[in-house]
Formats: C-alpha cells, structure tokens, sequence
C-alpha cells in the first residue's frame, strides 16, 4: 500500500470521457465548479480500465451529502450507516459519496460497532488518500481525475486488476469483521470478473461465515439477488460452496450434501443456474421467485417425502413442509412476502401439471404461475429428477388451438378410463368379496 498516489497519465490508461455517462460527468463539473473535490470512483472506474461498459457511475467528492442536496434539486440523502446522496436523472441514477476516514474514536457519534465488530454506522469525513484506505477491494479503489484526465492509485489497485487478482485492504480478519457482507461481494466479484482472490483475503472466509448471522435478513436478500442475477450465478454457487458459505445463508444444505455434484440435488441446482446466467446473458429477466424455488426444492422434496411417509396427502405434505422450509429460511434471508406466495404457488403446480385431463389442462394454463411453473418442470426433467415426456405435452399443448387441445385432454381421459372388462372384473371381485 502507498501513502501517496500513484498517478497514471492519461495516455498510460484506456479511460475515455466517451465512455463515461453524461449525467455522472455533469455531476462531476458541478462539484469542482463549486470548489471541491470530485472523482469517478469504484467499479465504473474498474469496469473502464478492464474494456467493460459499467452498469453504475460512482462518485466520491469532499462535498458532505448536505452540500450536495444543496447543488443538485434531483438528490435525496439515503442512509444511516453510510449516508450518501442519489441525484435522480430519470432512470439513471447517479450515487455521491463524501470522502471517509477511519474514525479517531470508536466513541464518536458519527461511528458506531456493533459487539463483533460490525460498523453500524460510520459517517466520519476525510480525505480523498483517507477515503482510498477505507474502501473495501484494491481493484474498486481507483480515482479518475476530471481535472487531468489521470487515474490515482493509492493501493497498487493497479496492479492487482492487471494480475486479476482480488484482495482486500488493510487486515482481511478485522475488514470481514466490520462489514461481514464483504465476504459474499468478494466471491461475487470473483465470479464476475473471472479473478482469483488474494490468499489472505481468502483464508478467513470459511471461519468468518458465521457473522453472516449478525446481517439484517433484508440486507442478505439484496445481496443474495446480486449474486444470482449477475449472470454468473453458476459460478457464485460453486464459490459459496467451497468456501463454505451456502449453509450459512441456505440452512437445510449441509456441506456433505453440497460435495455430492452427481446428484440429482446438485444436477438440478448446476442445471438450473446455468439457465439463469444464459437468460440474464441475453437481457432476460428473472424473478426472486424462481432462483428461491430453485434452491429450496430438494430440501422441501425431502420433507414433504417424509411427511407422505407418515400418512399425508401429497399435497398435504407439500403445503406443510413447504410452511416449515419458509419459515426456517425467513430466520436467514428476509424473503418478501410476495415472493414467498409465488414460491408456494410454483411447487404446487409440480403436483397438478401432470393431471391434465377434462378441463384442468385448460384452467391450469390460466395460472397465473403456469409459465414459472412449466420451466421448472423442464428444469426437473432434464436434472433427472422425473422422467420426461411431461414437458413436451405442455408445450405442445400450449402452441396447439383450441381442437386440437381438446382432443389432446381428451385422449388422456380415454387412457385413464378403465375398460369396460376391467370394470366386469372390479364389480365381479366386489361381488364374491361381501
């Protein structure tokens, strides 16, 4: 670590204010017109240097958020264990931060930890030098200059992004300490970038896991839906595993079962995962729902099997065994309410979508949960889980009219009846029987 900048000219890096949005760079020339100091900052600064187009623009200033909400009508002030301010320009949002230090004293009103060790909250102001050694990752740690055009380094970030290499700064054991959240963003961006992680910002993470349990649940699901709709949530998922973090979050997996990769558990999730990163890969949309349906299945299937054992109804067995997983995973991920309702309504329909003859075939297209529901029956035909042949009738019947449904439904009602001599045979074993 260095305790000045290192200064890259514009002519030694690939940054091009072309590439930079023009709300984030009206931002940036009103605060410097306004006499302070203001940087492109985090991963749109990363993202440039590695030929990506970023998602976000980033920006640190010595401005404190109150300054700002003075430049800018468009801000609201968002926060409490990081206050920060968004200036709105239509759907885009550009996020400004105030240069932070570490605090001089843990008493202080502005900086606040908790009995582990987790800030709680930590609205001490400094310099931008200060700002760099408070950041979490080397490689989100780079400045870009307005003024000259330069990029500043005050942690070899550099260096680490040309080696694609992932490691924290300052003392990974006392970082993890403070903000636990960062063991889930380094696997993360790990998975994203394609980098490795240092050995240091590694080693902790297996034993440090159980500080997970001291995250609000609501914060774990926002990062949890970061993880999985990054369009590398196969990759996530391996990294979560190996470093032993999926029962910490996924209570009803254990790490034997998660070794396990040729079962039908682990098939179905590997399988499914890849799905979800081909569909967000190509601009698609997927729901909280269906990636929470996913990874609860097995588990819940275990249950309900349990309880049909005991005497329940397969439905019976699924709605409470379903009841008990919610609840349990609740005490983890703050699942919301509307997401939990889906999710129920998606592993009921995996009891219902093979009875489809009569009208039901019809009323259960009308589902409003058919469509999720029918790409997660695919998802168990092709991990293996049920044989196949199921999927294909739905979608036939789908792109089918309306005769032709009605002689599809109609065909299965004939197969199901019995004949006419088995009906003999029953009436006739009935008979001798009383």
């Amino acid at each position: 670590m260095t305790s000045g900048p290192q200064i890259i000219p514009r002519k030694q890096h690939t940054i091009s204010r072309q590439n930079i949005s023009e709300n984030a760079l009206k931002v940036l020339y009103r605060l410097r017109d306004a006499g302070f100091e203001a940087y492109l900052v985090g991963g749109s600064v990363r993202d440039l240097l590695l030929g990506e187009r970023p998602k976000d623009f980033d920006i640190a200033t010595s401005a404190h958020p109150e300054q700002v909400r003075d430049l800018f009508r468009n801000a609201r002030l968002i926060g409490r264990r990081f206050r920060l301010a968004h200036i709105l320009f239509g759907r885009e949002i550009i996020e400004v931060a105030t240069f932070r230090s570490a605090p001089s004293s843990l008493e202080s009103v502005h900086h606040q930890q908790s009995e582990t060790g987790q800030l709680v909250k930590d609205n001490v102001y400094g310099t931008v030098v200060e700002d760099a050694l408070r950041r979490d990752f080397t490689i989100n740690s780079l400045y870009y200059s307005i003024d000259d055009f330069t990029v500043r380094d005050y942690v070899n970030g550099l260096a680490d992004l040309q080696q694609r290499q992932l490691r924290l700064i300052g003392d990974p054991e006392a970082r993890y300490r403070e903000d636990p959240v960062r063991m889930l963003r380094a696997l993360r961006f790990a998975a994203k970038l394609d980098f490795s992680i240092a050995p240091e910002t590694a080693g902790p993470i297996p034993q440090m896991g159980e500080l997970l349990a001291h995250i609000p649940g609501a914060r774990l699901f926002d990062e949890i839906q970061k993880i999985f709709t990054s369009g590398y949530a196969g990759a996530c998922w391996e990294l979560l595993t190996q470093y032993q973090l999926v029962s910490r979050l996924f209570p009803f997996y254990s790490l034997k079962v998660l070794q396990d990769r040729q079962s039908v558990s682990s098939l179905f999730i590997a399988q499914a995962l890849r799905n979800t990163d081909e569909r967000i890969q190509s601009g698609k949309h997927t729901s909280p729902s269906f990636l929470f349906a996913i990874l609860l299945w097995h588990p819940m299937l275990g249950a309900m099997e349990a309880l049909k054992d005991e005497g329940l109804s397969p439905l019976a067995a699924l709605q409470k065994a379903t009841q008990h997983m919610l609840s349990k995973q609740l005490g983890h991920i703050a699942i919301p309410r509307r997401f939990l309702i889906a999710i129920r309504e998606m592993w009921e329909l995996q009891l219902k979508l093979p009875r489809r003859h009569g009208d039901r075939a019809e009323k259960l297209l009308t589902h409003p949960r058919f469509r999720a529901a029918y790409d997660f029956l695919l998802l168990r035909e092709q991990a293996g889980e049920i044989e196949p042949g199921l999927g294909e009738w739905w979608r036939q019947y789908q792109e089918a009219d309306h005769t032709m449904r009605n002689t599809m439904s109609a065909a299965l009602s004939i197969k199901k009846a019995p004949s006419k001599k088995r009906q003999r045979r029953s009436k006739a074993q009935s008979a001798s029987q009383s």
